[in-house]
This record gives C-alpha cells, sequence and structure tokens, in this order.
C-alpha cells in the first residue's frame, strides 16, 4: 500500500513562488513514476509534472513547462514541484499521484494512488 501526504499549499499573489512536497510511505519508489495532478473547481482533474523515480526523467504539461519544476529526493523518500511565476489559473487543489511502472504518464488516468491534496490560490 502506499501512502502519499501533501504540504506546501496556500495563497500567494501572482508572479509569486510557492514549493509544495509529497511525502511518501512506501520504502522504494524506483519502479514508480511520481506526478502532480490539479483540480480547479468546476473543472476535470489536468495532469501538470511526472518524474520516474528511477531515471530522474520528467514531462510537464504545456501550461506549466518553464515555471514548474518537479523533482525527488530519494534519501527522504519525497517529491516536490516548484511552482516560479503563478498566475491565476494556477489556482487549484493539487494532488500527488503515483503509478508503478517507468512510463512517464501525462494524463491522471493511470495514477493510482492519490494523496488528499492540497490547495493553492494564485490572486491577481
Amino acid at each position: 500500500q502506499v501512502q502519499l501526504v501533501e504540504s506546501g499549499g496556500g495563497l500567494v499573489q501572482a508572479g509569486g513562488s510557492l514549493r509544495l512536497s509529497c511525502s511518501a510511505s512506501r520504502r522504494t519508489f524506483s519502479t514508480y513514476t511520481m506526478g502532480w495532478v490539479r483540480q480547479a473547481p468546476g473543472k476535470e482533474r489536468e495532469f501538470v509534472a511526472a518524474i520516474n523515480w528511477r531515471s530522474g526523467n520528467t514531462d510537464y504539461a504545456r501550461s506549466v513547462k518553464g515555471r514548474f519544476t518537479i523533482s525527488r529526493d530519494n534519501a527522504k523518500n519525497t517529491v516536490s514541484l516548484q511552482m516560479n511565476s503563478l498566475k491565476p489559473a494556477d489556482t487549484a487543489i493539487y494532488y500527488c499521484a503515483a503509478t508503478s511502472g517507468m512510463a512517464l504518464f501525462t494524463t491522471p488516468g493511470p495514477y493510482n494512488y492519490w494523496g488528499q491534496g492540497t490547495q493553492v490560490t494564485v490572486s491577481s
């Protein structure tokens, strides 16, 4: 069983930065892909970023590429999402997600482990 716990959300002005963290309970994620998915009010869940734990390869949604950076810390068993140049359109609940396998899934469907989510609000 995999348990994921997010932290780091909050309220920030447009142009500001936030760093989200996801703490994972599983001892090793070497065969997992980790992702961040967000859901804005009234909208479907949207892929944001993914990282393969073993290779470190990453992928991003076009809307966040160049502004967001996903990374992992093997020693701490955490995945982080550094968000810079935030826009009001980035306002959403952000979920950490995980799935076994090496592929960098860029849709929410393949992820089968989810955290409880953390709210990010960007004011204009």
